[in-house]
């Protein structure tokens, strides 16, 4: 007697709570849309792909994580420099953000054919200069090969060697010799 007593309890609970779907609640305040700049509008996206990133702390001469997201050479639209931008993925905090300089190497981390070490003068994640030594992991080794070219490719856009415009003239003809 008292499971029957208990499901009839239950059932009048449910019943209650499906009369009222139509609950709605007035914010106390409004807001307003706002335009949130990147500063990447003035810029055009040469190379983009996923990869981890991290600093070498010198006071305790370990690797720290800076973050994981998507990382970018971006070439900006009037002075045609390139950079390298980095966001971790949900926060969309810049986890790096320095020009790509002719006196920059990448050198192959020890042990691991799928990430690179580089030194970087002027790191700007932090909101201000500093001097930075990274390292960046792929999800594989092509995807590393493929970052070290485009990395190379930025530094001869930079260097003036090179242009993006000379670049596309490149790709045309090595696709017009494979036709």
């Amino acid at each position: 007697m008292a499971d029957t007593e208990e499901k009839k309890i239950v059932k009048e609970e449910q019943e209650e709570v499906e009369e009222s779907p139509d609950v709605h609640f007035e914010p106390v305040i409004k807001l307003e849309e706002v335009e949130v700049k990147t500063m990447e509008e003035d810029e055009d996206v040469l190379y983009k792909t996923r990869a981890k990133l991290f600093r070498f702390d010198k006071q305790l001469k370990e690797w720290k994580e800076r973050g994981t997201g998507d990382v970018k050479f971006l070439q900006h639209k009037e002075t045609t420099k390139v950079r390298l931008l980095m966001r971790r993925d949900k926060t969309h905090k810049v986890c790096a953000n320095h020009f790509v300089s002719n006196d920059m190497t990448l050198a192959p981390n020890i042990g691991s054919d799928r990430s690179w070490v580089y030194n970087v003068v002027a790191d700007m994640s932090d909101g201000e200069a500093k001097a930075e030594t990274l390292a960046i992991r792929f999800a594989n080794a092509q995807n590393a090969e493929l970052f070290k070219e485009k990395f190379e490719e930025a530094k001869s856009i930079n260097n003036g060697t090179k242009t993006s415009a000379t670049k596309e003239e490149e790709e045309k003809k090595e696709e017009e010799k494979k036709d």
